[in-house]
């Protein structure tokens, strides 16, 4: 980090360096201030004037550190009021033009090389996007996962038993669930790039809340099967919808630690719904069983949810100022310049452009992705078949339903630190492999321990070693960041997050089996071939590694080697693209 009198005095410089009008000079009520529309910039046109030299300033703290500061000397150290413009490819005049956004790009009139502004301002508008943007992504994953979670809480009051199914048509029912749920994922995702996500998700929302509340009718196995099935294959492209939307907002530094606040709703939902369902499930109104009732309220609650997004989803960062009145026409300027030099390949194609076959295809073989594609595949099995059947053991031990609700608390309440926690540690040290990789290092610990666990043992010595294991680092976030970060391309940003998912819902459905009837009551053979994977998948992260910083070192000796003509030269005639590209470097 600078000391202040570094940071004040790289200040100084850039602000008696020449610039482009007045409008650039900080502290000035200039024509940026009072209306950046009249003095937007062509980047056509950037090669011909002056661009204050950004890459002299040392880049000041990420916003993740800044906020972890704690005493008051160091809050001392950067000033609010200094630019908070970031050095990007838009400074190198002769490298510019070839970054320039699609001319069809949805914020293109927003988009000026030579706008600057202060880290007051910015830290300002990030506190309106997380309010309006990422605490509604937050509210619609918990509609989903209130949606696909609360069978676990019918299965305490005996569902199974009311609709005449046993353990094998549970499993075949969750089989069926996830089958649909990974098969929506990708067809989702390009109907979603085709007519925005602001469309297409409260669509998906509608349809299967009111599919789940339609489960107040459900009378026997057939019905069970199909509903599973259609709510699974509406809910399936939500996450990936979702998650490329919020990369139309942050930078890749910051949205591993929204993509976390995003997935904390799992984990609110798991200690929330039990709560609700104590409540819920005492109802027997009309000779109608508690699970029912259950299914029914969840419905309809996510139902509202799914109604209000079509207002609370905007459709780009362009949408805030004269549509909705949420940001100023500045802080607008302020999203669009900040993204777009963070990853200038964000401007590559407009937020209803869908992908054809060819460019389909070039996004799947993009090989390099496929370390971390592996990873979602294996990643997370380790914890499902506990999850699934967690509740079901609870009262095979003879927990009432009550008791099983509230026992099934303590571990997403950890979780929840847990994920916060591995999330900020990966931005902190700037390494996703080996904190990612605490997970499974987590399931091998914990997994070993149920498998090593006695018959004779108490209850409760079961549900203490259960719970830790449920309270696993949640990396997921921090991996889909990491992806997302890597794609290099809209394009492939848009195939990769719905593959990313689709293989994390193969790894639930084989994990949702791995759990079988003559395996109980204590699931020996299942555990150990669970910390077996464990131990596999820790060696899969320290691959993937050292594969990345390879891959890195390889195209440093070969970029490094150019001269500055070459590389100009080598960007004009280049078919590569995104991350293909001689100057991409892979995060590992």
């Amino acid at each position: 980090m600078s000391s202040p009198s570094k940071l004040s005095q790289h200040s100084n410089e850039l602000a008696s360096l020449p610039r482009v009008e007045s409008r650039t000079a900080l502290g000035q009520k200039d024509s940026l201030h009072d209306s950046p529309s009249e003095s937007k910039t062509d980047l056509n046109d950037v090669s011909e004037q002056v661009i204050a030299p950004l890459s002299a300033l040392e880049r000041p703290p990420s916003h993740l550190k800044d906020f972890l500061r704690l005493t008051r000397k160091s809050k001392a150290v950067f000033d609010l009021d200094t630019v908070a413009t970031q050095p990007s490819v838009y400074d190198d005049p002769h490298l510019a033009r070839f970054s320039q956004p699609h001319p069809e790009w949805e914020n293109k009139s927003r988009f000026d090389p030579l706008f600057r502004w202060t880290w007051r301002e910015e830290k300002k508008l990030i506190r309106k996007l997380d309010f309006r943007i990422a605490l509604w992504a937050f509210i619609m994953f918990f509609a989903l996962d209130l949606d696909r979670q609360n069978i676990t809480q019918a299965n305490s009051d005996g569902m199974l038993a009311d609709l005449g199914i046993n353990t094998n048509d549970y499993n075949l029912g969750q089989t069926l669930f996830r089958i649909a749920f990974l098969t929506a994922e990708l067809p989702s995702q390009l109907i979603s790039k085709r007519v925005g996500a602001d469309v297409w998700v409260p669509i998906q929302m509608v349809c299967w809340s009111i599919l789940s509340a339609s489960q107040f009718w459900m009378t026997n196995r057939s019905q069970f099967l199909a509903f599973r099935f259609l709510i699974g294959l509406f809910q399936g492209g939500f996450i990936p919808d979702v998650v490329l939307y919020l990369s139309y907002f942050y930078v890749k530094t910051e949205l591993p630690l929204r993509l976390a606040f995003f997935w904390c709703s799992n984990y609110t939902v798991k200690i929330a719904s039990p709560f609700l369902a104590m409540g819920v499930l005492r109802i027997h109104a009309g000779g109608n069983y508690g699970w029912q009732w259950l299914f029914m309220i969840d419905g309809l609650l996510t139902l509202s949810i799914g109604l209000l997004s079509f207002y609370n989803m905007p459709a780009s960062p362009t949408d805030l100022h004269k549509r909705r009145g949420w940001v100023t026409e500045r802080e607008e300027y302020i999203i669009v310049n900040r993204i777009i030099r963070d990853d200038p390949t964000k401007g590559s194609m407009h937020n209803r452009q869908g992908l054809d076959w060819t460019t389909f295809k070039k996004s799947l073989a993009d090989y390099d992705l496929w370390p971390l594609y592996l990873i979602g595949l294996l990643f997370i099995m380790p914890s499902v078949p506990l999850a699934n059947y967690l509740t079901l053991q609870l009262t095979g031990l003879g927990f009432d339903t009550l008791t099983t609700n509230a026992l099934v608390v303590p571990s997403p309440a950890l979780g929840i630190l847990m994920l916060i926690l591995v999330t900020l540690v990966s931005e902190l040290v700037d390494n996703r492999s080996f904190v990612c990789m605490s997970a499974n290092v987590w399931f091998f610990i914990f997994t070993l321990a149920l498998y090593l666990l006695p018959a004779n043992s108490s209850r409760w010595e079961f549900w203490i070693v259960a719970t830790l294991q449920q309270a696993w680092p949640y990396v997921h976030a921090a991996q889909v960041g990491w992806l997302s970060r890597n794609s290099g391309s809209v394009r492939t940003r848009t195939v990769s997050a719905a593959v990313y998912n689709m293989l994390v819902q193969v790894s639930t459905i084989i994990g949702a089996n791995v759990y079988q009837e003559s395996d109980k009551p204590l699931y020996k053979k299942g555990n150990l071939a669970m910390t077996i994977l464990a131990a596999c998948n820790c060696a899969l992260y320290v691959f993937t590694f050292y594969y990345y910083r390879w891959r890195n070192s390889s195209r440093d000796n070969k970029w490094s080697a150019m001269t500055k003509e070459q590389q100009v030269r080598y960007l004009q005639t280049t078919k590569d693209e995104g991350n293909r590209r001689l100057d991409w470097r892979f995060a590992y």
